[in-house]
C-alpha cells in the first residue's frame, strides 16, 4: 500500500492511497478462508465448498470490505503515524470509481482539515475575581415572605370574586344539553386565576359573589386528552357557595414545620444557604465569563475552517429563529451568516478546542454517575416518558454527546479555577444582578 501527500497548506490535508490489487487479492482470499469451514452449499458438506466457488459466490461482498478495511486501517495508521486529528470526517472518494474493474489497483483520495496543536497556558497567571454575596437579613426576610404568600390559606370574604380569591362551587356540565361524566362536582375550591381549568371558566366567575349562580359556556380545547370532550361546546351550570380572599400565613414557627424546618430559626438558616446557593451560582456564571475572556486575549493559534463555518451557521440559525419565534421547524430559506456570526464562532472554537485540550490532560473524564444525573434532569422534561427518553438516549450517540459536553466543559473549568490566581470580592446582591445582566446582554 503507498500514501502519497497531496495537500499540506495550514490545516488542510490531502492524500493519496493506492492499494496494489494483488494486496487486496490476497485480503480477499484471507477472508474467504476463514469464513470457508463454516460455510454450508447444497452439493458440498460443510466447510468443503472449494475456494473458486466461493469467491463466485461472494467475492463482490468480501471485496467491498476488504477495501474498507484496508482504507480504514491506511487512515488509522496514518494518524497514529503523524499525531494529526481530523477536525471533522474526513473526505474519503475512490477515483475512476465508476470505471474500476475486478484486478485493478484502488486509487482513493482523503482530504481533511487538521486540528491545530494547543498551545501551552500558564493557569497560573490568569487572574480572576470572584463575587461573593453573603444573605442579609433583607434577602432572607424577603425570601420568608415569599414563602408565607405560597403557602397561604383562604378565608371567607364579603363582596364579588376577584382574580386570585377562591370560590367554593357546585358545577354541573353539559354538553348538547346533556351531562357528561366528569363533569360534576360539589364544594369544590377553585382558586380564580390558577388556571386548573380549561381556558375561560375561571374567567366568568370573576365578579360573581357567594349565593350566585352563573352559567359558564366555554369550549373544550382541540387537544383535550376526553377525545369526546375535544372541541365541544360546554355550558356549566355553577353555584357559588361561598367566596374566600388569600391571607398569607405568618411568618412563625409554624410556617416552619410546614417547609420540613424544626423552628423558625432553623428555616431561615436553610433559606440563608439556599439563596448563598444561588448567589454562588451567579457568581460562578461571572466567573467563568472573565476566564475566557482571560484565555481568548492569551491564546492564540489556527482554527479549522470547516469548524469555524459550521459554527457561525449554527449560530446564525439559533438567532435567526430567536428573532423569529413564530417559526418552529427548519422549513424556511438559507440564512447568511456575518462578520458579527463568524468572529463569534472563532472564539467559540478557539475556546473549545483549548478547553478539551486542558480537559485531556487534566484527564478529566465524565462519570457514569453524573451522566445518569443528567439524563434523569432532561427526562423530567417528558413527564411519562421517562423510560423511553433513557432508552432513547441511550441508542442515540449525538445526544449522550449534548449531555456529556456541558458537564465535561464545567469540570475543565473547575479545574481551570484552581489553578488560577482567584481574588474573591464581596459585592452586593444588587452588584451581582447587575454582573448577571451584563452577562446576558453582551
Amino acid at each position: 500500500m503507498q500514501v502519497t501527500e497531496t495537500l499540506n497548506e495550514g490545516l488542510k490535508r490531502g492524500y493519496q492511497i493506492t492499494l496494489p490489487a494483488s494486496e487486496l487479492d490476497a485480503k480477499v482470499n484471507e477472508k474467504l478462508a476463514e469464513a470457508q469451514p463454516e460455510v454450508e452449499m447444497k452439493g458440498f458438506r460443510k466447510g468443503k465448498v472449494p475456494m473458486a466457488l466461493l469467491k463466485k459466490q461472494f467475492g463482490q461482498r468480501i471485496m467491498g470490505e476488504a477495501m474498507q478495511e484496508a482504507i480504514d486501517g491506511a487512515m488509522n495508521d496514518h494518524f497514529e503515524s503523524t499525531g494529526d486529528k481530523p477536525a471533522l470526517q474526513p473526505q474519503v472518494e475512490m477515483v475512476d470509481g465508476e470505471t474500476w474493474k475486478e484486478g485493478d489497483d484502488v486509487v482513493v483520495t482523503v482530504a481533511y482539515e487538521a486540528l491545530p496543536a494547543i498551545p501551552e497556558v500558564d493557569l497560573s497567571t490568569l487572574k480572576l475575581e470572584k463575587l461573593v454575596v453573603k444573605a442579609d437579613d433583607a434577602a432572607i426576610d424577603e425570601a420568608l415572605q415569599n414563602l408565607a404568600e405560597s403557602a397561604q390559606n383562604f378565608e371567607a370574604k364579603d363582596g364579588a370574586a376577584e382574580d386570585g380569591d377562591q370560590v367554593v362551587i357546585d358545577f354541573l356540565g353539559k354538553v348538547d344539553g346533556e351531562a357528561f361524566e366528569g363533569g360534576a362536582a360539589e364544594d369544590y375550591p377553585l382558586v380564580l386565576g390558577s388556571n386548573s381549568f380549561i381556558p375561560g371558566f375561571e374567567d366568568q366567575l370573576v365578579g360573581t359573589k357567594a349565593g350566585d349562580e352563573k352559567n359558564v359556556e366555554v369550549s373544550f380545547p382541540e387537544q383535550y386528552q376526553a377525545e369526546h370532550l375535544a372541541g365541544k361546546a360546554a355550558v356549566f351550570e355553577c353555584k357559588v357557595k361561598e367566596v374566600k380572599g388569600p391571607v398569607a400565613a405568618e411568618v412563625n414557627d409554624e410556617l416552619a414545620t410546614k417547609y420540613g424546618a424544626e423552628d423558625l430559626a432553623a428555616l431561615k438558616a436553610q433559606v440563608a444557604e439556599r439563596l448563598e446557593a444561588e448567589y454562588a451560582g451567579a457568581a460562578r456564571a461571572v466567573m467563568k465569563r472573565g476566564l475566557l475572556d482571560a484565555m481568548d486575549e492569551v491564546v492564540s493559534f489556527d482554527l479549522p475552517p470547516s469548524l469555524v463555518e459550521a459554527e457561525a451557521k449554527q449560530i446564525a440559525h439559533q438567532l435567526w429563529h430567536e428573532d423569529n419565534p413564530e417559526v418552529h421547524d427548519h422549513n424556511h430559506g438559507e440564512i447568511e451568516t456575518t462578520e458579527e456570526h463568524t468572529k463569534l464562532a472563532e472564539r467559540r472554537v478557539r475556546l473549545g478546542l483549548l478547553l478539551a485540550e486542558l480537559g485531556q490532560k487534566a484527564e478529566v473524564e465524565v462519570t457514569d454517575a453524573e451522566m445518569t444525573q443528567a439524563i434523569m434532569n432532561q427526562a423530567r422534561q417528558y413527564p411519562g416518558q421517562e423510560r423511553a427518553f433513557f432508552e432513547f438516549v441511550q441508542q442515540n450517540q449525538q445526544m449522550q454527546q449534548q449531555l456529556r459536553a456541558p458537564i465535561f466543559e464545567d469540570k475543565v473549568v473547575d479545574h481551570v479555577f484552581a489553578q488560577a490566581d482567584v481574588t474573591e470580592k464581596e459585592v452586593s446582591k444588587e452588584d451581582l444582578q447587575k454582573a448577571v445582566e451584563d452577562l446576558e446582554n453582551e
